[in-house]
Order: C-alpha cells, then structure tokens, then sequence
C-alpha cells in the first residue's frame, strides 16, 4: 500500500514539473541583491543576509495583482506568524517594478513579508523559474533555503494553493531536524 501511494507520489510529481528542470535539493542557491519593499518601502534584500537570520522561503509567482499571485501573496501574510516562530525570512519575487511592488506589498502582502523586483529576471534564470509559456514571467516555483543555502525544498505548480502549506512543512522539517 505504501509503495502505491509513493509511486503515485512521485508520478504526480514528474507529471507536475515544468519543461525545464528547477534546482534540485541539494543543489547550492544562487546568491542575489535586489531591490524589494515591505510595508510600500523600499530596500536592498541579500539573500546571504538573509541566510544569517534562519532559513529563506523563496518564491517565484508570475505578476503582482493577478488572481493567483494575490491569492498567494495573501495566504503567506496570514501564515507569517508561523514561519517567523520557525526563524524564517519569506520573500516573494516576479518581474514587476519596484512601484508595482511597493503597492502590492501593502495591499496584498498586508505589509507581512517583502517582494522582491526581478525586472530583468536575472534571479530567475539563476533559479530556473521561467515560466516555459510565457517567458516574460516567472513560473510559479517555490524554494525553501537552508541557512547553509543550500536547496532543502522545491515545488512547481501554477495552482497556488499548496505553496504556502508545503514550504512551511519543509521549514518545519528543517527545525526539527536541526533543534539542538
């Protein structure tokens, strides 16, 4: 019984990956700078920074007031609460302007976690988020980061609806794994 459900596990999951394969657990995160906001303020967000503080949720959503990405944005503001009890930084990244971002930050993110610009997606080419369809947007990728940036988790899937629950249990996983 066990064997069915995690062959089916994993054939939903290779049925579920994109044309091009994202990083791999395992694999070291690619390091960036980019302008972000939190709150409709702007500032430089630096991954490595940020990897001092705990582990780094990172994900990719395709554009900033689209019914998905708002949908998202909205579910990581109401589970903030519980990636910061795990020591973990959240920041969501798309190809908008930081202006767009600034609004959206507030309006959407509810001023809980940051958004990061990626207008020349150059962050996500590095994580191979590009989204195959329409390569002017970021797939809908979802990365989890471990202090020592290394890939811990990685989930593609365009429904929204599962990133949020997913990557906290990995971060979840993480702190049990490493709890002293």
């Amino acid at each position: 019984m066990m064997k069915n459900v995690l062959a089916g596990l994993v054939l939903a999951a290779a049925l579920s990956l994109p044309a091009a394969a994202a990083l791999k657990v395992g694999d070291t995160a690619p390091d960036f700078t980019t302008q972000a906001s939190l709150g409709g303020k702007v500032f430089d967000f630096h991954l490595a920074d940020a990897l001092k503080q705990g582990p780094v949720v990172l994900y990719f959503y395709p554009a900033a007031f689209t019914t998905g990405c708002t949908f998202e944005a909205h579910a990581f503001a109401d589970a903030m609460d519980r990636f910061k009890a795990l020591g973990a930084t959240v920041i969501g990244v798309s190809h908008d302007n930081i202006e767009t971002l600034n609004k959206f930050s507030v309006s959407e993110c509810r001023s809980k976690f940051p958004v990061a610009s990626d207008a020349d997606q150059h962050i996500m080419k590095a994580y191979d988020a590009v989204l195959a369809k329409h390569p002017e947007y970021a797939d809908r990728t979802s990365y989890v980061i471990a202090p020592d940036g290394k890939v811990i988790y990685e989930y593609t899937d365009m429904n929204w609806e599962h990133h949020v629950e997913n990557t906290l249990a990995a971060v979840q996983k993480w702190r049990d794994d490493h709890a002293h």
